[in-house]
Parts: structure tokens; C-alpha cells; sequence
């Protein structure tokens, strides 16, 4: 029996995830967290098989939750279900030690060969994202700009995308002010640009925030 824990911050998803796996015999949930800071004690106490995890949900940084369980249970694959497109997190997951990247427009049956492939050791990715894998293997020059960003640059580079101020941004993320411009200066050195308006522009064209998400 694969024993799951689901974190993810919508009811909705979470009871149609439990509905998906009741439909097999040999996968259970476990239990669930509903946001990023039950992760990590959950995974510490229920001692799963696998983590599901949504890599936006309220409090910390998906990612950080993602490094931290590598880092303090190992054994303890972490499959990624996001809204956001394989172009917006899934290598940086992946080189994070996730086991997997969907999408939650994949399929059920996808769904359930993730976590079988996952539990048991395999990586489950798409043939697009392995073949974004491979330009990464071989150099970063295959990467597109925002890929060489850290994944903190990364989280601000989103923020400020979506219309966040700087001081916005250190609240939300319970960080100084002059972290935030710190980190602002950097991505728009290796990003090669020269202000917010740009970040914004360069997020939309590809797809890094949706534009329903802009302002919010």
C-alpha cells in the first residue's frame, strides 16, 4: 500500500484527489495539509510514501518546502501537482529533487502512474520537460533567462510581475526590504533589464504569471 499525504491549500482539490486514488488498492491517503507550514511536521509524523505537494500554497515558498523535505526525509519522494505550467516551475523542481511534475489538467490515469513511478524510486516527467531537462544537462545556454535565476529571484521575480512593491514583497515574505531590493537588483542584472514594467512584460510573454493574475 503507497501511503500519501496531499498538501494543498483548496478543499476542492484535495477531496477530488482522495476520490481519484479511493478508485485504486493500492494507494490511501494518509493525510492532508493545507498550507506550507503543516508540510514538513505532517511528513515528519504520518512518515508517508510520498508527498503530494502543490508548489503555491499560503505561507512559504513551495520550493523551500520541496528542499526541506528532501533535506530532512530523504526517502520520502516529493511528486509536484501545480496549476502553474511545466515552463513556469517544473525543471526548478525538478533540479530541487522533486520526483515528478504535473499539471492539474493532467489526467487521473496520469495521476495514479505518477505516484506508482514516484513511490517506487522512477522520476515521472513528460517527453516536452525531458527534453528541457537534457538543454539543462548540457549547458545552462540552453535555459531561457529566468531559469538561471535563484529560486528566491525566482518568487520575487513573480511578486514583482504581479504588480507587488518591494515592501510588499519583504511583508509577504517576512523578509527586510533590503533583501527584496537586493534580490530586485539582481534579476534585473541577469535578466538584462532595465525595470519592473519589463519583468512584467517578459512574465506575460511566457507565460510565468496568467493575466488574470495581474494586480492581484
Amino acid at each position: 500500500m503507497i501511503r500519501v499525504l496531499i498538501a494543498d491549500d483548496h478543499a476542492i482539490v484535495r477531496e477530488g484527489l482522495k476520490q481519484i486514488v479511493a478508485q485504486t488498492m493500492d494507494i490511501k491517503v494518509v493525510g492532508e495539509a493545507t498550507n506550507a507550514a503543516e508540510v514538513v511536521p505532517k511528513v515528519r509524523s504520518l512518515k508517508p510514501d510520498l508527498l503530494l505537494l502543490d508548489i503555491s500554497m499560503p505561507g512559504r515558498s513551495g520550493l523551500d518546502v520541496l528542499i526541506e523535505v528532501r533535506r530532512d526525509h530523504p526517502e520520502v519522494p516529493v511528486l509536484i501537482l501545480s496549476l502553474h505550467a511545466e515552463d513556469q516551475y517544473a525543471v526548478r523542481t525538478l533540479k530541487a529533487g522533486a520526483a515528478g511534475y504535473l499539471t492539474k489538467e493532467s489526467a487521473p490515469d496520469q495521476l495514479i502512474a505518477a505516484i506508482r513511478k514516484a513511490s517506487s524510486g522512477g522520476k515521472y516527467i513528460s517527453s516536452n520537460l525531458a527534453e528541457r531537462l537534457a538543454l539543462h544537462l548540457v549547458s545552462d545556454k540552453g535555459a531561457s533567462p529566468h531559469e538561471l535565476l535563484s529560486n528566491r529571484e525566482f518568487q520575487v521575480f513573480r511578486m514583482i510581475a504581479l504588480g507587488k512593491t518591494v515592501t510588499e514583497i519583504a511583508e509577504e515574505l517576512s523578509l527586510s526590504v533590503k533583501t527584496i531590493s537586493t534580490n530586485r537588483t539582481r534579476i534585473l542584472e541577469k535578466m538584462q533589464m532595465k525595470n519592473n514594467a519589463e519583468i512584467t512584460q517578459y512574465a506575460l510573454q511566457h507565460s510565468l504569471i496568467e493575466i488574470g493574475q495581474k494586480g492581484q
